[in-house]
Parts: structure tokens; sequence; C-alpha cells
């Protein structure tokens, strides 16, 4: 990973902090909860995942990784989106069964 990318990537970070930080709507939902005699502590976690671009897809506008799952009719997951959605504890319904075949290769 280059110095600019890093150098992105904490502008990123920066930047949905200060969206989270400047928001009326969760400043408002805060201090409603400190009307009612509690303190509020906000602790989010940002997870960042990037997938590098190659030439031809980034000319279609497609993800790399992506063209597969679309070409194919698969469905509108990849494999590292349902793998990121079950380490949220979220099923899909219908790519279970997809899921566990492509785990036991």
């Amino acid at each position: 990973m280059t110095s600019r990318l890093r150098e992105l990537i904490q502008q990123l970070g920066e930047a949905i902090h200060e969206s989270v930080v400047e928001s009326d709507q969760i400043a408002n939902v805060v201090q409603d909860i400190r009307k009612h005699g509690f303190d509020v502590l906000l602790m989010l976690e940002a997870t960042i995942g990037l997938n590098e671009v190659s030439a031809k897809d980034d000319e279609e506008g497609v993800p790399a990784g992506a063209s597969g799952a679309a070409e194919s009719g698969d469905g509108p997951f990849t494999q590292t989106d349902l793998h990121f959605l079950k380490s949220l504890r979220i099923s899909v319904e219908g790519e279970d069964e997809n899921a566990s075949d492509s785990d036991t290769d």
C-alpha cells in the first residue's frame, strides 16, 4: 500500500468522523439520552475494504471480482460480499447453499 493510499484512507476516516460529529440528528438523540439521566459514550468501528481494480474493469465501471457474479447470473453478491455479511451474522436468502459449497473447496 502506497503512502498516498494510506493518506487517502486516513482522510476517509476523518471525513466519516466529522460527519458523525456534525450530525444534528445524532446530537439530538444524544441530548435526549442525557435528559433521561445517562451519559453517552459513542464508539463506532469502520471497516474499509479495498479491491484493486484492473484497467479493463475500471473502464467498464465494474469492480474487480464482481464481473464473474454479474455475468454468470449467480446473484448480486460476490464471495467476498457473502463472507462479509456472514461475519455480521447476516444471511442472504438463497445464498447459503452457494456459500457452503464454495467453503468446502
